[in-house]
């Protein structure tokens, strides 16, 4: 096993205070699932993510669900830092405060240089999808 899914599997269950990612660290997701090449989280939508309609703000969705599949990505155990290249997001339907919503992302192909991803939210219950985002990553000469 590489040692970014072994330091991820010790994470499940537990809010993203130990995350690399500032951002991650910020939304504060509790991780409730990982594999590699897998990550799936839960977010507590707070005031502060939310448009002036008292909803989840369209680029606080596509943050979510580039960090989720930054996650997807690093739990690979890759050497090297992945850039996003594209992020397409369809919005689907609302959260609102104090909703918590499910972001499953998951890595559909990596190749030498490019890995294409998909992430989807769904409300808590996973009946309904909130948005859902496709990225494509590019590997950088940066070593981690």
């Amino acid at each position: 096993m590489n040692k970014a899914l072994e330091f991820l599997r010790q994470q499940v269950g537990q809010k993203a205070k130990n995350s690399p990612s500032p951002l991650m660290r910020w939304f504060n997701p509790t991780l409730l699932h990982v594999a590699e090449g897998e990550a799936h989280f839960q977010y507590l939508i707070r005031a502060e993510m939310t448009n002036p309609m008292g909803i989840l703000h369209g680029g606080m969705s596509a943050a979510i669900i580039d960090d989720a599949i930054g996650c997807a990505v690093f739990s690979l155990g890759e050497p090297e830092f992945y850039n996003t290249l594209s992020n397409t997001i369809e919005y689907m339907s609302a959260a609102a405060v104090n909703d918590h919503i499910i972001a499953e992302a998951i890595i559909d192909k990596k190749g030498n240089q490019l890995i294409h991803a998909q992430c989807v939210l769904w409300n808590e219950q996973r009946s309904r999808a909130i948005a859902k985002g496709r990225s494509i990553l590019l590997k950088t000469s940066q070593k981690k």
